[in-house]
């Protein structure tokens, strides 16, 4: 397992230095902190109906070739995972929402050394910005800090199901350790 997260966090970091080429420089508000990026992550993703996800806001929050994971099952039912740049993963999420969409964060575990930071960030996902949760999960994300801000390196993440129910430790008041 740390072989792959290795890996993964070697290709997309490529060179932190020359990840500041972002098409649009990001608000210092976004990711000056890891709240300020957690915060943002969220926001991108979540609006109304007819909305469509902040993109180029999106992409000032993650290194140029960040990796995105996503779960799902194969043909023969088994676990597999899909994973591709930002870039992909709008372009496949693409147009305008058919409802709303709100992901907030519930909880979340943070382990950090040195400028590298692992967050698994619990979330809750509605139709409204209070609404009730039609579905819960839980965010992997691992973080690089450049000595100015922060970047996303990659996300992956699982929903909860019946054969899958959050551990107590990754909801509030759960007794893990957290930030």
């Amino acid at each position: 397992m740390k072989s792959i997260l290795f890996l993964a966090m070697f290709l997309a970091l490529g060179s932190v230095s020359a990840a500041g080429q972002a098409e649009q420089a990001a608000d210092p508000n976004d990711v000056s902190t890891l709240d300020d990026i957690i915060r943002a992550y969220y926001e991108v993703v979540s609006g109304p109906a007819g909305g469509i996800a902040d993109r180029a806001r999106d992409q000032t929050l993650h290194l140029p070739n960040a990796l995105v994971g996503i779960p799902g099952r194969n043909e023969n039912g088994s676990p597999n995972l899909v994973t591709m740049t930002l870039d992909d993963y709008h372009d496949r999420s693409g147009g305008p929402r058919s409802e709303g969409f709100y992901e907030k964060e519930l909880h979340r575990v943070v382990q950090r050394f040195g400028t590298v930071a692992h967050v698994f960030s619990t979330y809750a996902s509605s139709t409204t910005p209070d609404g009730e949760a039609f579905d819960r999960g839980i965010n992997s994300i691992q973080l690089t800090w450049d000595g100015e801000r922060w970047w996303i390196v990659s996300w992956i993440f699982d929903s909860e199901r019946e054969d899958n129910p959050i551990p107590g430790e990754f909801l509030p008041g759960g007794g893990g350790p957290s930030s």
